[in-house]
């Protein structure tokens, strides 16, 4: 199971590289890249959520459980893009994941197979990791929180894509009210979600309440962001702030 998890995130890495170096230069693009990487996805979250979780039970208990945890969410939002029209935006957060995931794999359990372990540090010691291994291990560590971020960054501006398509027919009506709901889940569990959705608010309110603009600019963006306030409830108790195992850890 562990080389299949991989797998899928192998998968989901190169389809959505592939994908995005022709969004870049605005090539055309098969959605078969698209519908590919989130196949690597699902593939991965599965054996995460089923690990975690174990098998299904046909109980409200472990309904409400499942709900709740993040590999599950993930897994359904992965689903919906699976069968939805491609936004390219989607594919941001798990392909950041995925690059994590690959790396550690690559120096946890590639590498070891082909490079020789360094001379121990101390005699008796274990043998030290090969240098390349020890270099994607200081990489990740180091690049760790910035990637998280800009996940938290790239899931709020797929919100405004997904809200923007559909007043312009380009996705369903129902696209952002399901995103909404799955970000309002981010905001509860992540940190990094709270920072970025705090930040964009303390931008947008100064630029609403900044001299020269109409004062009902403040009020409006005032009754939405309390229309969002009472919306945002705490989810029930038992909410899983565990990180998303198919993807990095996130808290």
């Amino acid at each position: 199971q562990h080389y299949v998890w991989a797998a899928g995130h192998f998968i989901l890495l190169v389809c959505s590289l592939r994908f995005f170096f022709a969004k870049a230069l605005f090539r055309a693009v098969s959605a078969w890249w698209y519908k590919a990487s989130f196949t690597g996805a699902l593939v991965s979250y599965a054996i995460v959520c089923q690990k975690s979780l174990g098998t299904p039970q046909p109980n409200a208990a472990w309904v409400q459980r499942a709900l709740l945890d993040e590999n599950v969410q993930y897994f359904i939002l992965a689903f919906f893009w699976w069968s939805s029209k491609p936004v390219t935006l989607a594919l941001v957060p798990y392909a950041i994941f995925s690059l994590f995931h690959a790396l550690t794999f690559t120096r946890t359990t590639l590498l070891p197979q082909f490079l020789p372990p360094g001379p121990p540090a101390q005699a008796g010691a274990a043998p030290t990791p090969h240098p390349l291994a020890k270099k994607l291990q200081v990489w990740v560590k180091t690049n760790y929180d910035n990637a998280m971020r800009a996940v938290a960054y790239a899931e709020l501006a797929t919100l405004v894509r997904v809200v923007l398509g559909a007043v312009t027919f380009r996705n369903a009506f129902i696209t952002p009210l399901i995103y909404a709901y799955f970000l309002r889940f981010r905001w509860f569990q992540s940190k990094f979600t709270r920072d970025a959705v705090g930040l964009v608010h303390g931008r947008i309110l100064a630029f609403v309440t900044s001299p020269g603009k109409p004062p009902m600019l403040a009020q409006v963006y005032g009754q939405i962001t309390g229309l969002v306030s009472r919306w945002s409830t705490p989810p029930p108790a038992g909410a899983n702030g565990a990180a998303p195992g198919a993807g990095a850890r996130r808290q």
